[in-house]
């Protein structure tokens, strides 16, 4: 209902059925800590969140960040979870030993709507083409 910041579930969704078999896809959503416990009996070795986010890019950029430097750069990915990422992404990679990193997209709009901006649907789309092929290349547990 926030425009552009729903484009992290737009790429979970469209991910799910084109990824291998050793890929656990999650919609959280806003509350990524209600799936801390199926995350954790999964036992992944990496973590990967895809989530909007203000990085001063232009809209539908996107940019990989490694986990702990959402809290350590001046330049702090902000988000509309109830609990801030920054926090879910300590506490996930402790419970599982996993590497985390985010994919941030700059969002165009965040205002209440139900549709993404012309550059968020694009960069989304960009990255359910991507992101399949990626993760095919890496090697199963």
């Amino acid at each position: 209902m926030r425009r552009d910041d729903f484009v992290g579930v737009k790429i979970v969704r469209g991910l799910k059925g084109r990824v291998p078999k050793h890929v656990m896809l999650v919609e959280s959503e806003t509350v990524p800590e209600s799936f801390i416990e199926p995350i954790v009996s999964f036992s992944p070795t990496h973590i990967l969140m895809i989530d909007a986010g203000l990085l001063g890019l232009e809209p539908g950029e996107a940019r990989f960040v490694e986990s702990f430097k959402v809290w350590q750069e001046s330049t702090v990915p902000i988000s509309t979870h109830a609990l801030p990422l920054r926090i879910f992404c300590e506490y996930v990679a402790k419970e599982t030993g996993a590497e985390v990193a985010l994919l941030i997209i700059q969002p165009g709009r965040t205002d209440f709507g139900e549709w993404l901006t012309v550059k968020a649907k694009r960069a989304a789309h960009e990255l359910i083409c991507i992101l399949p092929k990626i993760l095919q290349e890496t090697s199963p547990r």
